[in-house]
C-alpha cells in the first residue's frame, strides 16, 4: 500500500520538475502554458493518490475542481497569447518590454 504511495509520488515529484525547469527555461508563452499545465497535473495526481489511500480525504473531488479550474486557465492563457500575437506579432515572452496597450 505505501510503496505505491512512494511511487505515485516519485512520479508527481519528476513531473513538477519537469514543469519548474519549463517555466524557468522556455521564453515561449505556449510552452510555458504547457508547464503550467505540467505542475497542476502534478498536484492533481497527489490529490487523487493520496485521496485513494487516505479514508475520506476527499482527494478525487478536489481533484475534479483543480481540472476545471485548468481548463479556465488554459482558455484564459490561450485568450492572453492571442492579444500578445496581435499586438507584437510574436509570442516570445523576452520581446514583450511594454504591456500597455
Amino acid at each position: 500500500m505505501t510503496n505505491e504511495l512512494v511511487d505515485f509520488s516519485l512520479v508527481s515529484v519528476a513531473l513538477l520538475g519537469i514543469g519548474i525547469y519549463g517555466l524557468a527555461v522556455k521564453r515561449n508563452f505556449i510552452r510555458m502554458l504547457f508547464a503550467v499545465e505540467i505542475i497542476i497535473n502534478a498536484a492533481n495526481l497527489n490529490l487523487v493518490a493520496f485521496g485513494r489511500f487516505l479514508p475520506d480525504a476527499g482527494g478525487q473531488t478536489m481533484a475534479l475542481f483543480s481540472i476545471a479550474i485548468a481548463a479556465a486557465e488554459v482558455g484564459v492563457g490561450l485568450s492572453l497569447i492571442i492579444v500578445a500575437y496581435r499586438m507584437y506579432h510574436n509570442i516570445d515572452i523576452a520581446d514583450f518590454r511594454s504591456l500597455k496597450g
